[in-house]
């Protein structure tokens, strides 16, 4: 991804991840829904499950269908995986339909398999910030890389991103994330996210496991340029990330909440806007007399007032005006002019 794909806007992803539940023509269903809700591009994961578990017997608890299911990581895992061929398959699908596809691999096969199919970049997995040699290969890989980092303390971003650097990585993100799911607002700390740009001076982005929308815009407006957020077609359906990921509605309802706040968040320049230059004339005020007053008068202080419109003399040369003689009669309300004045 280059800088120029999100110099003028938030990039949205839609993390499909593991949410097709090895159903292809799901998955398409699901690349598409995410196109047709405003997503720039989609996410899967093509990982190896031998790749970060090696005890079979690791289990997993989650609630799915409203029902909590127990069963083991690696099996779990190893059913959704994802084979070259169907990798290939759902990114032409995706290069058809016009949004981008990327994935987040687990080894050097998973990061040539995606180099193979020309993707735009790469990004880890936040249980993987801290696998160096992994963190060296995506710098290698001559690909734009986006750096998650959930679980990390500073000292392990810093250690991943001087191995990036040091490997010949040049165009990073970074990105804030809370490995939680779903993760409760009071434990996102968006704050972070200024703290990143300050610590290493990369863009920032947000990979949002929140429930609702509030935490994606917050995160915009504190600068992301990158939003993740997980998709599915229905929290109905079986598996562990579809209860807290984003339906079709909802991650519209995201997209148009970020393009808003993005509008509304405009420039930093402090000057009036096109608008409040026309509304100045009135809506300001301008100094007026306070009571009739004749020709030849000499103003005091006390016949100053404020009023509008502001066309006039602005109230912040008051002093100006006090001691000057005017020129013609004024009414009480009217409008005081450099060319009343002598």
């Amino acid at each position: 991804m280059s800088q120029k794909i999100f110099k003028d806007q938030c990039f949205i992803a839609a993390e499909i991840g593991i949410n097709h539940n090895g159903d292809m023509e799901l998955a398409k269903e699901m690349i598409l829904a995410a196109k047709n809700a405003g997503a720039n591009a989609i996410k899967f994961q093509n990982y190896k499950t031998e790749d970060f578990i090696s005890n079979k017997n690791i289990e997993y608890e989650y609630l799915s269908q409203g029902s909590l299911i127990k069963e083991k990581q690696f099996e779990m895992f190893k059913r959704y995986e994802l084979s070259f061929s169907q990798l290939k398959e759902l990114k032409g699908y995706s290069d058809s339909i016009g949004i981008l596809f990327f994935s987040t691999p687990t080894g050097s096969q998973g990061i040539q398999d995606l180099l193979d199919l020309n993707v735009s970049f790469l990004k880890n997995g936040s249980d993987f910030l801290q696998n160096l040699p992994f963190i060296k290969l995506m710098a290698e890989s001559g690909l734009q890389s986006i750096l998650s980092t959930g679980m990390a303390s500073l000292a392990d971003i810093d250690e991943a991103v001087r191995t990036y650097e040091n490997a010949g990585g040049k165009e990073l993100i970074l990105l804030h994330c809370v490995s939680q799911y779903p993760a409760p607002l009071e434990d996102v700390h968006l704050n972070k996210i200024t703290s990143l740009k300050h610590a290493f001076g990369y863009p920032v982005g947000f990979s949002d496991h929140t429930e609702g929308v509030e935490a994606s815009i917050g995160a915009v407006a504190l600068g992301a340029c990158f939003i993740e957020k997980h998709f599915t077609l229905s929290h109905d359906l079986p598996g562990p990330d579809h209860r807290f990921s984003s339906t079709p509605d909802e991650f519209s309802a995201l997209v148009n909440s970020i393009r808003s706040i993005e509008l509304a968040l405009g420039n930093s320049k402090l000057t009036p806007t096109k608008t409040e230059k026309v509304n100045a004339e009135s809506f300001q005020l301008s100094c007026v007399a306070k009571n009739n007053l004749a020709k030849g008068s000499v103003i005091d202080i006390n016949d100053i007032s404020f009023s509008r419109p502001g066309d006039g003399i602005p109230p912040k040369l008051m002093n100006f005006i006090s001691g000057k003689t005017l020129k013609l009669d004024k009414l009480a309300g009217e409008v005081f002019n450099l060319s009343d004045l002598k």
